[in-house]
Parts: C-alpha cells; sequence; structure tokens
C-alpha cells in the first residue's frame, strides 16, 4: 500500500465529504465518544466515499467495525493496543497504524510489523491533553534512522508552512487536523496542503 505524503484527520464524515473531492487520498476518521450506531454509520459512508475518491481510509480505535464494514486500515494508540485483536486485524487484510512518543513505544510499534509509524506531537498541539510535550523535527530523524523503510508520520501542531521542515528532517508524510478545521476556509487549506505534499 503506497501512502499519500498528506493525511488529514477528521471527527466527522461530513469533513471527508468536503475533502475527498479536492485530492486527499489518504484521511482518518478518528470518531469519540459517539454511540456505537452512529460510529458504524459514519464509517460505513466513509468507506463508500474512498471507494468512489479512491483513497486510503484509516479508521482510528474502532478495530472491530473497520474488520466488519471491510475498511483498509486501522490507527491505533497505545492504549488501543493493549486491547486490540492484532491478529484479527492481520487476518481480515487491514494495514495497521501506530502512534509512538518514546523509544519504548516505538520497540513495541516495530514488533507488530506496522505499515506506518506516526510520531507525535511534533509541535505544540491544541487537539487534545497529552502527557507528551512537543517532540520537535529532530527526533524525526532519530525515528527515520529506526525505522528505516516504514513510512513514518509527522503528526501534531503541523502547519502548510511546517511541512517542508518535517520532510526534510525524515518524515514520509505530514498529518494535520485543526490546521485544516480551524481554519477560516477549510477547502482552501486543503488545496495548500495537496501542492506542500506533492
Amino acid at each position: 500500500m503506497t501512502l499519500a505524503r498528506f493525511y488529514p484527520i477528521f471527527d466527522d464524515v461530513a469533513w471527508l465529504r468536503r475533502a475527498l473531492p479536492l485530492g486527499v487520498k489518504l484521511v482518518q476518521l478518528r470518531i469519540k465518544d459517539q454511540p456505537q450506531a452512529q460510529v458504524h454509520r459514519q464509517i460505513e459512508e466513509a468507506r463508500e466515499l474512498c471507494q468512489r475518491y479512491d483513497a486510503v481510509l484509516v479508521v482510528n480505535d474502532h478495530w472491530q467495525l473497520a474488520i466488519e464494514l471491510g475498511c483498509d486500515c486501522v490507527h491505533l494508540g497505545q492504549e488501543d493496543l493493549d486491547t486490540a485483536d492484532i491478529a484479527a486485524i492481520r487476518a481480515a487484510g487491514l494495514r495497521l497504524g501506530v502512534s509512538t512518543h518514546d523509544a519504548a513505544e516505538l520497540a513495541r510499534a516495530m514488533a507488530l510489523n506496522p505499515d506506518y509509524i506516526a510520531l507525535g506531537p511534533i509541535y505544540p498541539t491544541i487537539l487534545k491533553k497529552m502527557k507528551w510535550h512537543r517532540q520537535g523535527v529532530e527526533k524525526l530523524t532519530v525515528w527515520k534512522e529506526r525505522i528505516g523503510d516504514i513510512p513514518l508520520v509527522a503528526i501534531g501542531g503541523m502547519s502548510v508552512a511546517r511541512a517542508a521542515g518535517a520532510f526534510a528532517a525524515g518524515a514520509d508524510i505530514v498529518s494535520a487536523v485543526t490546521d485544516i478545521t480551524l481554519h477560516p476556509d477549510p477547502e482552501a487549506r486543503v488545496k495548500e496542503w495537496l501542492g506542500a505534499c506533492t
């Protein structure tokens, strides 16, 4: 699976309706604190949209639904790894992405033979409260040396202006969340991102 260099993360399928027609080819649906039926509906629509626009859908956390609905890929945080059935995910043919923050987490992730590794937050982030502080672009270089050919995702506080630095430091993919969703013109921002990640 070849992954696009721009990787937006959205908390509602409505964002996919807006972003996919613009040319986004890799997208994560990260739904928290919603009823299971609502999550099922959103993932199902997201899968259909991604099939229509030839994009890769990554489902955050909800690995059982990702298997049931025949999705492309699952993203798991370190806490999610405690309860997820990795063998079932692999048996279903799904790809796997894993979040990492320190050397111990990286070693744990690498043991799973992941399809990509995410490192963050590269810069301070307002998306969620984390015990991890700014990792810095320098750590991307360290991580890339350790993981070799596995794609490396830079996430956390990323902006169009910061993308080039992340790529130069070793990231293969740059992920954005609030830089798009809080922008006054999200569609224009997505287009900027696509231009910066070609």
